[in-house]
């Protein structure tokens, strides 16, 4: 059974977005041939540091950065929560919203996957959704045993499978991110050096009107 096109997503702390996780999307779209890919800012991270500007401000980002672009899209989900941003919670609000029949992909670095045992009742994710881990050419894969046994057991020999199932496969995909970080981007905005090119325009811009990040 060949279902409809599947809800693709990227769940992050967006602080600040910038051109590394849009081009991740990107290519995850057009990998997938899915139509689009959302990308869903947490309000409060609970696996790491504070942001360094308002869960407000960095959806905000989110959208002047996609805004160009039909084939992403912001969700403001988490931001207008009054929960935490457990990823679980996300997955049923979005299984709730799409339905049991759809199939639901959540896109993830290999970094963050192989600690998918810290997280909030991570065991039920498979339950609601597919997981898109994302990981460099000739990546080193040394989970430990538990993990690789689940991810053995949920191995998708496809992106076919993720369309013909709802939830339940995990299918690593080589990709060659652009080496960017948001820590980095920070870092020269902080320095007062412009970070222009590592990031959209129309989100420095912002940066610089709203005097994020300790620019001056």
């Amino acid at each position: 059974m060949t279902l409809s096109s599947p809800f693709v997503f990227m769940g992050g702390t967006f602080d600040p977005v910038h051109n590394g996780h849009l081009r991740t999307a990107l290519e995850i779209r057009q990998w997938l041939d899915v139509p689009e890919v959302c990308l869903i800012p947490s309000k409060v991270p609970v696996h790491r540091e504070a942001p360094g500007c308002t869960s407000e401000q960095r959806l905000e980002m989110v959208r002047l950065a996609v805004a160009g672009e039909p084939a992403l899209t912001a969700d403001a989900r988490e931001i207008l929560s009054d929960q935490p941003s457990y990823s679980l919670l996300t997955l049923e609000s979005l299984r709730e919203e799409l339905g049991p029949g759809k199939s639901l992909c959540m896109v993830m670095g290999m970094d963050a996957y192989l600690t998918l045992p810290g997280w909030h009742r991570w065991e039920r994710f498979l339950d609601l959704c597919h997981i898109v881990v994302v990981a460099r050419p000739g990546y080193d894969y040394r989970p430990e045993e538990h993990m690789r046994r689940l991810t053995d057991q949920h191995a998708a020999r496809s992106a076919q499978a993720l369309k013909s199932s709802p939830c339940g496969y995990v299918l690593i995909h080589e990709l060659t991110p652009l080496g960017i970080s948001a820590t980095q981007v920070r870092q020269l905005i902080t320095r007062g050096e412009s970070p222009r090119y590592l990031l959209p325009d129309p989100v420095w811009e912002y940066i610089q009107t709203n005097k994020l990040y300790g620019f001056q």
